[in-house]
């Protein structure tokens, strides 16, 4: 799939330079009005896809350093004991920074980079504040499932120019994305074979997570089918939580599958 968004990429890219070039040229000796403004239009992106795309991610890294606490080994030293871990065994060179940001309600994490080199991952604090032993195992997997990210370059700005343009495209970037996810759910797994409560929060939420059978949900993610299913999924960047729970425990990521699931037959 990414193979292919890079061929669509360079496909994409080469239609922009020849309508600026042919566009320009033609408007040259013949006034077109139109063709001039395409051709305008095309040389703007070409030029502007590089710097806008770096300003972006500088523009961030500079926002989440001035409103979030930076990870240390004095500040949620556990936490930053943990990246530094995974860091190592993912093999990642140059371990990045954990930031902690206010979630305001939102359970939400991500990985970025700012540079060439300089990779950092969000997590939002509602992800294990007031919860049963903070959310641990959970929280690992997201931790790692978001470093994930950064091991598979993901964030790396060669690998976001490459399919810039392809991956923009709703139906067409969409599936990537959701293989993304999935490649990153799988490093997460196999960091925290026991995390399979950070994605039932993202199901249920912080105040029901704790409640919820996880056997008749890893049941729901199976039985999760059907044309509308796949139809409502086309242009989600992330696949549905309840399948992505359901792959994990069908891979043995998260442990043997719970015998009262083995023995339930899928439903016709």
């Amino acid at each position: 799939m990414y193979m292919f968004l890079v061929f669509l990429n360079v496909v994409i890219a080469f239609v922009l330079l020849e309508v600026a070039v042919t566009g320009l040229t033609w408007t040259g000796w013949r006034p077109n009005p139109d063709l001039e403004n395409a051709a305008q239009v095309a040389a703007g992106i070409l030029l502007l896809v590089v710097p806008g795309l770096v300003i972006v991610r500088q523009v961030q890294r500079a926002a989440v350093t001035g409103t979030m606490v930076q990870l240390s080994r004095s500040q949620f030293p556990d936490l930053h004991a943990t990246a530094m871990d995974f860091a190592q065994k993912l093999g990642i060179p140059k371990p990045p920074a954990v930031f902690l940001a206010n979630g305001n309600g939102t359970l939400n994490a991500f990985a970025a980079q700012s540079g060439t080199d300089k990779n950092y991952v969000v997590l939002s604090n509602e992800l294990f504040v007031n919860l049963h032993r903070d959310n641990r195992e959970g929280l690992r997997f997201i931790l790692g499932h978001e470093m994930a990210h950064i091991r598979l370059s993901h964030v790396a700005l060669w690998y976001q120019l490459s399919i810039c343009f392809a991956g923009a495209l709703p139906i067409l970037g969409a599936p990537p994305s959701r293989l993304r996810e999935y490649s990153c759910d799988r490093n997460g797994a196999t960091l925290e074979p026991n995390g399979q409560l950070g994605l039932i929060m993202l199901t249920a939420g912080r105040y029901a997570h704790d409640q919820v059978e996880v056997t008749d949900l890893v049941v729901q993610g199976r039985e999760l089918q059907g044309f509308w299913v796949e139809f409502g999924q086309l242009v989600r960047s992330h696949p549905w939580t309840v399948r992505r729970l359901w792959r994990l425990y069908q891979l043995g990521l998260f442990g043997p599958m719970p015998p009262s699931l083995e023995a339930q037959p899928r439903r016709p």
